[in-house]
């Protein structure tokens, strides 16, 4: 939970019953059988971070609004990404290596549920955009939306220039909220 920046507290399993909290993280063999409380066993740790915050989301049942999984890419040298999901901002990053992108991606849209997954990918750099989505309908089995947006004035000028990405991955928020023309990615098992 640290790790995850997030604030928690530790009790002993006989306290999870009265437990004041929102959500409980405990083993299977440490869980009531009669909780009221939402929980999440130890195995859910095996997930990728953002995995973890979407599946905390999930867990909560927090009545968002928006019942998506969005993730916006600002492809380049460095490529930004920034994932919402049930209209929360739940990771924000920036990757220099394609082939580790995509296998993070598949990762998040495997292992969250969604009404509907939508990738919005920049079109600042059509060659890597491309790749990537190339790369996603041949890695991921299952069928997902696509958008290329305009990515003009999503680049901020920022201090420093590009001190850890950060301007990467406010790209990809921007991109992440704006609008494209839409398209399904049908897996190659189903077109052939």
């Amino acid at each position: 939970m640290k790790v995850l920046d997030l604030p928690f507290d530790s009790i002993l399993p006989e306290e999870i019953s009265n437990y004041s909290g929102n959500l409980i993280l405990t083993t299977r063999k440490e869980s009531p059988p009669n909780c009221k409380k939402p929980i999440l066993h130890e195995d859910v740790l095996e997930h990728d971070f953002t995995v973890i915050r979407g599946l905390m989301i999930q867990k909560l049942n927090l009545d968002y609004e928006e019942k998506d999984l969005v993730i916006g890419i600002d492809p380049g040298q460095q490529i930004g990404l920034s994932v919402f999901y049930l209209g929360k901002e739940i990771e924000s990053s920036f990757h220099s290596s394609i082939e580790k992108l995509i296998f993070h991606i598949i990762g998040i849209l495997g292992n969250l549920r969604a009404k509907q997954k939508i990738i919005k990918i920049g079109n600042g750099n059509m060659d890597i955009a491309k790749k990537i989505e190339k790369l996603l309908n041949l890695r991921f089995c299952s069928s997902f939306d696509l958008e290329y947006v305009d990515e003009s004035k999503t680049s901020l000028k920022i201090k420093n220039f590009n001190q850890r990405g950060k301007r990467d991955m406010l790209s990809a928020k921007f991109i992440s909220q704006r609008e494209g023309y839409r398209y399904s990615i049908l897996p190659l098992s189903l077109t052939g």
